[in-house]
């Protein structure tokens, strides 16, 4: 469950039931790292500009990013650097809330006789989070015909070949580590551009 609106701090991103729906189930506590991590060992994070993300990126017209991302932390340097390459997008704090706004986009692109991937160009997802992680989210785009062209971009802090065999798994079309803003804008370029070709 996220734990936004609880009196639980800006270090606890959700809540997890450990026994299941159960009135009486023990409850834990999930903790941002990222938050975590920038404030047990501050670091000199690259700083992120057009310098360091590349020119302006294009994308069509009408077309956003959306990202689904819990932690603070990951959002505010996502946001960091989708304005510094002049990217229009929308920010959500789960994998459950960024399939409800694809599925208002939807929506809203029948409305005017387009399709879902005429208002969505990428969707870029953390893979842990509250109430759907990112694998979810992804299996879920790439298994429904309404979203299935929209490419996916995995982008976690969790490292390792097991978990970019899954992510390769679930259909994602690329995955990229946090905190790495020159990976990151190269590696939303790339699936673009190959998603237009």
């Amino acid at each position: 469950m996220p734990a936004e609106g609880t009196e639980s701090g800006a270090l606890v991103t959700s809540i997890a039931r450990l026994d299941g729906a159960r009135a009486e189930s023990r409850l834990a506590q999930v903790l941002d790292v990222e938050q975590i991590l920038k404030n047990v060992i501050p670091t000199n994070v690259q700083e992120i500009n057009r310098e360091t993300v590349g020119p302006e990126l294009t994308l069509p017209p009408g077309s956003c990013i959306v990202v689904a991302e819990d932690s603070a932390v990951a959002r505010s340097v996502i946001e960091l650097g989708l304005k510094a390459m002049g990217v229009r997008y929308v920010m959500t704090r789960s994998g459950k809330e960024a399939w409800q706004k694809l599925h208002d986009m939807h929506d809203d692109a029948q409305r005017e006789g387009q399709r879902a991937h005429d208002k969505v160009a990428l969707v870029l997802t953390d893979l842990e989070m509250p109430e759907m992680d990112g694998f979810t989210l992804t299996r879920n785009i790439k298994n429904d015909g309404r979203f299935s062209d929209i490419p996916v971009v995995i982008h976690s802090s969790l490292t390792g070949s097991t978990n970019e065999n899954h992510v390769r798994r679930v259909g994602a079309d690329a995955y990229v580590a946090k905190f790495a803003p020159r990976e990151f804008a190269a590696t939303i370029r790339r699936v673009l551009e190959k998603a237009a070709a």
